[in-house]
């Protein structure tokens, strides 16, 4: 596969790509392959496949893999590509891990290991965790904070994973009060925090940047519109950005708040880009009045 000609540190809009199903559920790869295009074509620096927002969790395992094989060889190195590793089990993350790099993934993101409401391991077996998938690959790996694992990591906690394990050097943040927490990750891990990225759809984008986010993972329906803001800000052009961020700010509130994943898809089929907007049941497709 070939591997994205974008070199480090990886900075700008990389929205989580959606899984496209046909009518009846079942994977749509051609409608993928337009998918990835639109959002390349509308300005994404990268992208991110298999993440929640991908709805990696009703996928099958050959699934997974038919779309991380897919999804590389389209992109084919025109920009850089994460791929969510997530799994409880050490080795199970580590080796999904392996195989991403090996099919031309620039980076993994992995959450900490959780499973439904309850089970959940401490700071000693989640640094051994990580410890384990970084000693299996050579890519760059972002931890994932975000509420959905139920797991609270501190700031010094995921700063010390950024000092000691060699590849722990991007960070997703969006827990409550991301931009304060941004703040003391790059105060504390200093220049082993390579990425201090923004999440939830960006809907706390501009206190993040000034925070000193340099990432920002989004939603796929709208990179053109991230942009906007991200683009002017980084020029030094903050005024600008607010304003755009104002402009973007209730898309991004319907798709944070009202929608959820099924926003993506849904704006993309109304843009012709694919063909059916199917979640796999028991997920709902947007509701009317939001769609409104």
């Amino acid at each position: 596969m070939a591997n994205s000609r974008v070199r480090r540190p990886y900075k700008g809009v990389f929205p989580v790509v959606p899984t496209i199903f046909d009518g009846d559920g079942r994977l749509d790869l051609e409608g993928q392959k337009r998918a990835v295009d639109f959002m390349i074509d509308a300005g994404s620096h990268g992208l991110c496949i298999l993440a929640n927002f991908s709805e990696q969790f009703v996928l099958t395992d050959a699934e997974r893999d038919l779309v991380l094989d897919t999804v590389l060889s389209h992109v084919a190195g025109r920009v850089p590509v994460i791929v969510t590793t997530t799994h409880f089990a050490s080795h199970i993350c580590a080796e999904r891990s392996r195989r991403a790099q090996e099919a031309g993934a620039a980076m993994v993101m992995v959450m900490p290991p959780y499973h439904g409401a309850t089970v959940r391991v401490g700071e000693a077996a989640i640094y051994e965790f990580y410890r384990t998938v970084s000693g299996t690959i050579s890519i760059p790996i972002m931890i994932q904070d975000a509420p959905v694992a139920g797991t609270p990591m501190s700031a010094a906690f995921l700063a010390r994973m950024a000092r000691e394990l060699e590849n722990v050097c991007y960070f997703k943040i969006e827990v409550p009060q991301t931009a304060a927490k941004l703040r003391e990750l790059i105060a504390l891990g200093g220049e082993a925090i390579e990425g201090p990225w923004d999440g939830e759809e960006a809907i706390t984008l501009m206190a993040d940047l000034d925070a000193g986010a340099t990432g920002a993972m989004t939603g796929g329906g709208y990179p053109d519109g991230i942009r906007q803001i991200i683009d002017p800000y980084v020029a030094g052009r903050r005024d600008e950005a607010a304003a755009a961020y104002e402009r973007w700010l209730p898309l991004i509130n319907y798709e944070n708040r009202q929608c959820g994943l099924a926003a993506c898809k849904a704006l993309m089929k109304e843009g012709g880009v694919i063909r059916h907007e199917t979640v796999r049941l028991p997920l709902r497709v947007a509701l009317p009045h939001a769609r409104r």
